[in-house]
């Protein structure tokens, strides 16, 4: 049952914090749109394959980061450029017509997502944070094998919900010209407002 429970938290965990719009979740969105269906899976699976290594830092290392918060902060301020640059990006491809047709690319969505799910500098602030309340209040043992076991959990949390936004991307794929022009939008005001907020944070 104690495995079950971990297995359960790290799902909740991952999809729970995934639900509000963000730059993955969206970013599924526009490729299943711009793309195909395909395509957003690869880069949902990429995405969540990072959500692997970034939890298990997060439990493994809990103890040594809460001693040393710098280091969170040192990887916060390396990603604050990448996300102003990629809010940059975002708003010029926003500007640029969208002609309405399914556009077939050359790229590796895979990758795609790996990449840009690493660029996520709030993911392990977000699993060691919530690990050391639960790990306080007897719901996680931050222990082998629990913390393999949380990782997993979390893994499936966050591509069933990267999932669950690509399906919902087929079904308005009929109003395809609005979306993919004010996703393009979004995305580019998501990445300024973390970077804002990132800035914010390390000032605290």
């Amino acid at each position: 049952m104690v495995y079950i429970s971990h297995l359960f938290l790290g799902f909740l965990m991952a999809f729970v914090g995934l639900i509000p719009p963000g730059m993955l979740n969206m970013t599924a969105v526009r490729t299943t749109i711009e793309e195909n269906k395909r395509s957003g899976m690869l880069f949902s699976l990429g995405a969540a394959i990072v959500v692997l290594p970034q939890a298990f830092i997060a439990l493994y290392f809990a103890n040594y980061f809460i001693l040393h918060p710098e280091v969170i902060n040192r990887l916060s301020m390396a990603g604050v450029l990448v996300l102003f640059v990629l809010s940059a990006f975002f708003f010029v491809q926003a500007r640029k017509d969208f002609k309405g047709e399914v556009k077939r690319r050359k790229g590796n969505y895979l990758f795609i997502g790996m990449l840009m799910s690493s660029l996520n500098m709030l993911a392990i602030p977000f699993y060691l944070l919530y690990s050391t309340i639960f790990e306080k209040k007897g719901w996680l043992i931050l222990e082998h094998p629990f913390i393999l076991i949380f990782v997993f959990g979390a893994f499936t949390g966050a591509f069933s919900l990267f999932a669950l936004y690509t399906q919902f991307a087929v079904f308005i794929q009929k109003r395809a010209q609005y979306i993919a022009r004010n996703i393009n939008y979004i995305l580019s005001i998501l990445f300024l407002i973390l970077g804002i907020l990132t800035i914010f944070n390390l000032n605290k």
